[in-house]
């Protein structure tokens, strides 16, 4: 899929993205869905979310955070109150420890709790997208805040290019069983 370039392809982009990854986790027989990933499907891949994910809800607890990143982060810069995406103390060199920290912050959040959380921040989102003309999601630095990209941009990211990250691993999680 192309990446989106308008509001209303951001907005259908992660709708279909959103759908395929809720059919691909219901597609997983529930005591697979929600059980820890084998040790040796952690082992397959060296990028750090492998060991990091260790269930389907922590792919999705992941998304969901992100996403309520990209809420409170437009929101405050909305409000003029100056804030950068990531939390402090954080950077892009260094974000890895926040996502250990979003896994932990869910250890007993239950599978059908966090894919509720992510249902309401993908309406979330969805919903604070249609408050933005495409001008205001699609011209780089339209906002102050988003630096040298689009808040569009920023939008797609926490969405559908997340959706089709969580999708690829879950898919072969899948394979895998």
């Amino acid at each position: 899929m192309a990446r989106p370039q308008t509001k209303d392809e951001l907005i259908v982009a992660a709708n279909t993205q959103f759908d395929k990854l809720k059919e691909l986790l219901e597609s997983i027989p529930s005591a697979k869905r929600e059980a820890n990933f084998p040790p040796a499907f952690a082992d397959c891949r060296p990028e750090a979310h492998w060991q990091r994910d260790k269930t389907c809800k922590d792919i999705i607890v992941h998304l969901y955070e992100w996403q309520r990143l990209w809420l409170n982060w437009v929101s405050a810069n909305l409000d003029g109150e100056k804030r950068p995406f990531l939390p402090d103390p954080y950077t892009w060199k260094n974000y890895a420890g926040m996502n250990e920290e979003f896994t932990a912050k869910h250890r007993n959040t239950s599978y059908d709790e966090a894919l509720e959380l992510l249902s309401s921040s993908h309406d979330d989102i969805l919903a604070r997208v249609q408050t933005f003309s495409n001008e205001e999601l699609f011209t780089k630095k339209q906002f102050s805040f988003t630096g040298t990209t689009s808040l569009g941009s920023y939008a797609v990211s926490a969405t559908s290019s997340h959706y089709e990250w969580a999708i690829k691993k879950i898919r072969q999680y899948k394979k895998f069983l």
